[in-house]
């Protein structure tokens, strides 16, 4: 903080002070309250720093003054708080000069410093009201949201002993949807990843990390060997000591998940998907964050990783049809055919009839329509990106009829196969290198899901169509906002939708309303899910009526699951109150 000239002003005669004991002035914008008390003379901000009470009306007793809202109790000389979700009050200095109070208004704390120190507070202790008025704070500030977003993923790495898990998979998607956000919003979806990674670490003992090898003489193909093995056998110890030493050694982030996405398809569909899931979200916060933090966040993995539930345990994956034996009977196969489709893959185009073989009830014309892509050239990140597609109709499909419950499923699949795309995106497919064909594999999973799912669309919800009629696109995007204040909206939200892009509404409109309809809803972890990696999808097609679909499946999903309690956003709500100095305790 650079130096500041001292700022000393006259407040008030002593006398008029020690009249009352008590008495608020004015001074240069600021109302700051003058204490009598004992042989002193203190001034502390008037504002209650928890939520804006008057402190003149508090009381002051063995030098602790108490706010007579919320009962928040300060050093009145220091101002520090012993109420940590009340946060410091701004004390001043004082002088006596010719029996008149003089106080000293030079700011002696740098905000940003004092805000950063106040977010990892409300992480700690889990505080969510100081959690929104430090990020508001911060990005009013002109701090860069990322970092606010590396605090809180540096925290729920280190402070959550079994390591990733929901809280930091929202964190990043929150983090992901900031650029399709209204400016407005964006601290809003901080703040929510921020308090999800505060809950999901609230109470937990935290993580000590494991010392790579002692010498970098292994090379990265043994720690890939090694690692798997000890996924294998479930050893998280011996898991994470290969996954530091590689990182220490040098791995770069294309190695590093060439290293995990493989372990994470060595078994099927890991824990419902979740595995690979967490894997590719832990590499999309390191594209925010930077690689020097690889260590610390690729580590977090291995407790999922090694305790995974696998679904060639799973009944419905081997009964009635054993899938996964069709599965392994093609994963032997397929170096040979992906070799036949690399010298054929300008001939390869999809006519759209691969998304209808995945949408059928046949696992055997699914196994080999995909393997009949891939003979014919078709890329593997475009294949993936297909069966991601035929997922998201599972849910723009999903009928009403079904348990509530079975949205998750859908939801599961979805999120599942936009995980394995972009992790192919990570990985690549250079000419030569054949790295992503482990990877591959979680294609051939997630169509397998797609299948298993089928049920949900018996019978089919109806997808809109386009039906010529002309729209009021900001008419349509307040009726959706209107519209999720009620239950049961699930087929009028797709309609809604696909009404406002066949009408030539704005993508990018609907894409920041649809996000500020997620933010104002109390966190659900599979909705977040679902929005996040429905607009990643979207962002691939839009302006088509596939991306159409996909956006269609997004609303219904937010549909089914609005209106919640909404208490969360109205905690946020007070700290955007108190940033703009209202006062809440009035009418």
């Amino acid at each position: 903080m650079a130096v500041q000239t001292q700022h000393v002003v006259r407040a008030a005669s002593l006398a008029d002070v020690r009249k009352t004991g008590c008495l608020s002035v004015h001074l240069d914008g600021h109302t700051v309250v003058l204490f009598a008390y004992g042989d002193q003379v203190y001034a502390v901000d008037n504002r209650c720093p928890h939520m804006g009470f008057p402190l003149d009306r508090g009381t002051v007793r063995d030098g602790i003054l108490v706010c007579h809202w919320h009962h928040a109790r300060f050093d009145l000389a220091s101002g520090g708080t012993f109420d940590q979700w009340a946060d410091d009050v701004r004390a001043f200095p004082t002088e006596i000069r010719d029996d008149e109070v003089w106080v000293d208004l030079t700011p002696r704390v740098d905000p940003i410093e004092h805000q950063c120190k106040r977010l990892q507070d409300g992480l700690e202790r889990n505080i969510s009201l100081v959690n929104a008025k430090a990020v508001i704070s911060l990005l009013e500030g002109g701090v860069d949201p990322a970092e606010p977003f590396r605090m809180g993923l540096e925290f729920g790495t280190r402070y959550r002993r079994e390591g990733w898990g929901q809280g930091l998979t929202i964190h990043t998607c929150m983090m992901n949807l900031l650029p399709y956000l209204a400016p407005e919003d964006r601290p809003r979806a901080l703040y929510h990843g921020l308090s999800a990674v505060a809950n999901n670490s609230d109470g937990a003992p935290p993580r000590f990390l494991i010392h790579p090898l002692p010498t970098e003489t292994t090379d990265l193909a043994t720690l890939k060997r090694w690692f798997r093995h000890f996924v294998e056998v479930r050893d998280a110890e011996g898991a994470e000591r290969c996954i530091v030493s590689a990182v220490r050694a040098g791995a770069d982030g294309r190695e590093m998940a060439d290293m995990l996405f493989a372990a994470a398809t060595d078994h099927r569909y890991l824990t419902i998907g979740h595995v690979l899931d967490f894997t590719n979200k832990a590499f999309e916060a390191l594209d925010v964050v930077g690689w020097e933090q690889a260590e610390l966040v690729l580590t977090s993995l291995v407790n999922a990783y090694a305790g995974a539930d696998r679904m060639e345990e799973s009944s419905q994956w081997r009964t009635p049809i054993d899938l996964v034996e069709l599965l392994e009977a093609a994963f032997e196969e397929l170096p040979a055919i992906v070799q036949a489709g690399k010298n054929r893959r300008e001939a390869w185009s999809d006519d759209g009839r691969l998304v209808g073989v995945l949408l059928s009830d046949d696992p055997k014309a699914i196994v080999d329509a995909l393997v009949d892509a891939l003979s014919r050239g078709c890329p593997a990140e475009r294949l993936a990106g297909i069966v991601t597609y035929a997922a998201a109709l599972r849910i723009a499909q999903f009928h009403t009829s079904n348990e509530f419950g079975d949205w998750d499923t859908a939801l599961h699949t979805f999120t599942f196969a936009n995980a394995v795309q972009q992790g192919l995106k990570r990985i690549g497919t250079p000419v030569g290198d054949d790295a992503y064909i482990p990877l591959l594999r979680g294609v051939f999973d997630a169509a397998m899901s797609v299948y298993l799912d089928r049920f949900l669309n018996i019978p089919a919800a109806r997808i809109p169509q386009p039906n010529g009629k002309a729209a009021n696109p900001p008419e349509l995007l307040n009726e959706l906002q209107a519209m999720l204040d009620r239950q049961q909206q699930v087929n009028e939200a797709g309609a809604l939708v696909a009404q406002y892009l066949y009408g030539g509404g704005e993508p990018e409109q609907l894409l920041a309303m649809l996000g500020r309809l997620l933010l104002r809803e109390d966190r659900d972890f599979h909705t977040i899910q679902t929005i996040e990696a429905a607009f990643r999808q979207y962002s691939q097609r839009r302006g088509t009526p596939e991306g159409t679909n996909v956006l269609i499946a997004a609303a219904r999903y937010l549909a089914a699951h609005a209106p919640t309690m909404r208490a969360q956003g109205q905690t946020f709500t007070i700290a955007q109150r108190l940033q703009r100095g209202e006062r809440l305790f009035e009418e």
